[in-house]
């Protein structure tokens, strides 16, 4: 049986290391066609790890094919190419076909949850999103890690967890989509101030008292977006925002890291250029819903000025002890 995985980044490929131990044949979709041929001379993926590709993975750079005869779509792209990947494959797309987005982020222009993009294109209820505390290098060596997979369809349920759940993988059912989409997008702002935080100097306990503060922003977001506050306290929510905003890991993270120290925007914008920092981006459409809903969340704001508009990263700490 095949399941799909559009995007090949590094955590498209750990999804389908653990989906091909669980029986599966996965074909991954990428635009870059060197990466495809070289990886037809030689199966392997040294740009996101040395460990040697399991033979049931295959790439291609052709969508059609991706999702021919498939049983699962898995969108594991940037937030930011989630509808243009949607408008592509639907003239293919089949309605009986479960889609799970693995990307994390609301789109800026429109400032839409990526499920409700994936809904509309193409017409479909099978929608899904998986988020948890999982670094991409964790899954790719197979260590004990959880997610959340948030869908309203039962039927997505159940093949999901049969493709995914693993010796490995806890996989935990919810149904708040929205809250689990907000928390996911929101824990990468949050880990960007918490970088800065050490880019400015300060050690574990400021950035546990930034973490706990960034709750009550998450809170407030939940309640007037449709989510629900629960939400906060599953793998998708505490669990990720602990680990993004606590590790050097985190892409997220090490932005800030950048910001907190001063550094020259030329090294920023180099950073921004060859990195995929998801908050960066998404700060900007959670402002647009923050300003037009009228929200309480000055953590938030705060951030969106240092990252943004430039100001002083001090201002962070600031805000923290005032």
């Amino acid at each position: 049986m095949k399941v799909s995985i559009i995007g090949t980044g590094i955590y498209g490929l750990s999804l389908a290391i653990n989906i091909v131990n669980n029986g599966y044949n996965v074909m991954m979709w990428s635009e870059n066609k060197e990466l495809v041929n070289d990886f037809k001379n030689n199966h392997k993926l040294n740009t996101f790890t040395n460990k040697d590709i399991p033979k049931e993975i295959s790439l291609t750079n052709s969508l059609r094919k991706c999702i021919n005869n498939t049983e699962l779509i898995i969108i594991a792209t940037s937030a930011k190419y989630v509808r243009s990947i949607c408008e592509e494959i639907k003239e293919y797309y089949n309605s009986k076909i479960d889609i799970i987005i693995a990307s994390k982020g609301i789109e800026i222009e429109s400032c839409s949850f990526l499920s409700d993009i994936v809904t509309d294109i193409l017409n479909t209820k099978r929608v899904g999103v998986i988020s948890g505390p999982t670094f991409a290098k964790d899954l790719i060596n197979l260590e004990p890690c959880a997610l959340n997979l948030a869908t309203k369809s039962n039927d997505t349920i159940k093949k999901v967890s049969s493709i995914i759940k693993c010796e490995n993988i806890k996989l935990r059912c919810i149904n708040d989509l929205y809250g689990t989409e907000l928390v996911g997008s929101v824990k990468n702002i949050i880990a960007i101030s918490s970088g800065i935080i050490e880019g400015l100097g300060y050690k574990e306990s400021t950035r546990a008292f930034l973490i706990t503060e960034s709750i009550y922003d998450i809170k407030e977001l939940l309640i007037n977006l449709n989510g629900d506050v629960d939400t906060i306290l599953s793998y998708a929510g505490i669990g990720d925002l602990m680990l993004t905003a606590g590790s050097n890991k985190s892409r997220n993270y090490q932005f800030g890291v950048l910001i907190g120290k001063n550094e020259k925007q030329e090294v920023i914008d180099d950073f921004l250029k060859n990195n995929t920092v998801e908050g960066f981006y998404t700060i900007k459409a959670i402002k647009k819903i923050i300003d037009k809903n009228n929200l309480n969340t000055p953590l938030i704001n705060v951030i969106y000025d240092i990252i943004i508009n430039k100001n002083n990263p001090k201002i962070l700490t600031e805000y923290l002890t005032k």
